[in-house]
């Protein structure tokens, strides 16, 4: 955002939050913010420090679709709830020389005291950030992990020093809007972001579909390269035994010299003579009964290849058609029509998820709300063998933190990205199924199975996460079990 578009954007603020209250924030991604100051008008104020797209401006959202984009809060919105809840907006101020925006508020901390947090909303691309400042504008919080001087947890606030590599083609043009068509620069803004974000995600799932096909077209002709190689490696089942009747018809008449032999060709004309090879300690009779066993295997294997071959030629033909189809779609900026290509995939994709059939004694089986299976062990024996045993090294581990309790593993036989309301769903089933299951909000740490390790000699149960993340839950047992 230009200083220009900024100053504008302090200005709405201004007019719509000044002397309004902090009440709900959601956390929309985990980057990004909506805070509500309980203006319907105006509707909720809008932070993003994402480095390609940082940004502040007003949205008007209903309270559902709110909560249903939202996610678990992270440290930062839970701070954001702690010290902000209740407190006053009182300024609203732009840095003069950076992309800076301070939203100063006057509240109440827990002993009942008045406190000044100020929140700082840094749009500067790369380095872009939001932090909670105390009165003294000392640095508490903050949403992304802070370099240089001014920019760490303790220190005075300041912001970071100019660079011209943080302003992109993008961010360095001004933002033009109709005001007939868009009575304020917040509605402006977000309908640009809002079309943006449509048109990147457009892009992203043509993209992953136009890669899954790609995958899929390699791997069938490199499959056609494989079969063709075999087949000419079988050679021609009826040479072989043609040679084999020629070495029998010969026994009397081949004149033999070390490992070479010379046969007539009864079965061409003139009968001219043939110069085969042979095992120096083999007799005609046994050379006759190899060529027979390559013709033996050479048809079988012919009839085999060619039928998988016949079999490969329409998956080819289709996948192509599929890419042509893709294309077009592409050019056309088809939302509809991408979503209808997607559908074979998603069912083929549901059809691998359900797997009612397999047991797994000991282990508690749910199926969330997007159709993944979670399974959930129940003492220190059945947790290594669901981790160790069962898990596969794609599939998502998950634990309550600091407490004891059961392993639970998303599966995830498709590799995909597992949807963040099944990640939800699985933790809370962790939190719920251990010491801390009455507890009001849990931690929970979640990773890929393939970074759980035992170390040698602890005791069943106890394992070693090299990389993790966090999420907080209410522990719950919602969804069904199987």
């Amino acid at each position: 955002m230009r200083q220009e578009t900024i100053q504008a954007i302090v200005a709405e603020l201004e007019e719509a939050l000044l002397k309004h209250t902090v009440g709900r924030v959601f956390q929309l991604s985990p980057l990004s913010f909506a805070i509500d100051f309980g203006v319907r008008n105006s509707g909720y104020l809008f932070l993003s420090a994402e480095p390609a797209q940082p940004r502040i401006h007003l949205i008007k959202r209903s309270a559902r679709e709110l909560e249903k984009q939202s996610q678990p809060p992270a440290l930062f919105a839970q701070a954001l709830r702690s010290l902000l809840a209740g407190a006053q907006l009182v300024a609203v101020v732009r840095d003069e020389t950076e992309r800076v925006v301070r939203l100063r508020f006057l509240g109440e901390d827990d002993l009942g005291e008045r406190s000044f947090p100020t929140l700082v909303c840094q749009l500067t691309g790369r380095s872009a950030n939001l932090f909670l400042l105390d009165a003294n504008d000392q640095i508490r919080y903050a949403l992304r992990s802070p370099r240089g001087d001014g920019q760490q947890l303790g220190q005075i606030y300041y912001p970071p020093a100019p660079q011209a590599s943080r302003v992109t083609d993008t961010q360095s043009q001004a933002f033009d809007f109709d005001e007939k068509e868009f009575p304020t620069l917040s509605q402006a803004l977000d309908d640009h972001y809002t079309r943006l974000e449509q048109t990147q995600t457009f892009s992203h799932r043509a993209q992953v579909a136009g890669d899954r096909i790609k995958k899929e077209l390699v791997q069938r002709r490199k499959l056609k390269k494989n079969l063709e190689r075999d087949l000419a490696e079988h050679g021609d089942p009826e040479q072989h035994k043609r040679l084999g009747d020629l070495l029998l018809a010969n026994i009397g008449t081949a004149f033999r010299n070390g490992d070479q032999v010379s046969i007539k060709d009864y079965y061409s004309e003139g009968e001219p003579a043939l110069l085969l090879q042979v095992a120096k300690d083999s007799s005609l009779q046994d050379e006759a009964g190899r060529y027979f066993s390559r013709y033996t295997k050479a048809k079988r294997a012919t009839q085999e290849i060619n039928a998988r071959l016949a079999a490969l030629e329409p998956e080819l033909l289709k996948l192509q058609e599929r890419q042509a189809e893709l294309e077009s779609i592409i050019a056309r900026g088809d939302e509809a029509a991408l979503l209808r290509f997607e559908e074979p995939v998603k069912q083929q994709q549901s059809k691998i998820k359900r797997k009612p059939d397999e047991k797994f004694p000991g282990v508690r089986r749910y199926l969330s709300s997007d159709d993944y299976e979670i399974l959930v062990g129940r003492a220190a024996q059945t947790n290594d063998r669901l981790t160790f045993k069962i898990a596969r090294p794609h599939d998502l581990w998950l634990h309550a933190a600091d407490y004891p309790g059961s392993h639970v593993v998303i599966r995830n036989p498709t590799r995909n990205e597992i949807p963040h309301r099944t990640i939800i769903e699985a933790a809370q089933l962790a939190a719920k199924f251990s010491q801390a299951g009455d507890d009001s909000k849990v931690t929970v740490h979640y990773t890929s199975r393939k970074f759980i390790t035992k170390p040698k000699g602890v005791a069943p149960g106890l394992v070693r996460m090299s990389s993790f993340k966090t999420i907080t839950v209410t522990p719950a047992e919602k969804i069904p079990r199987l």
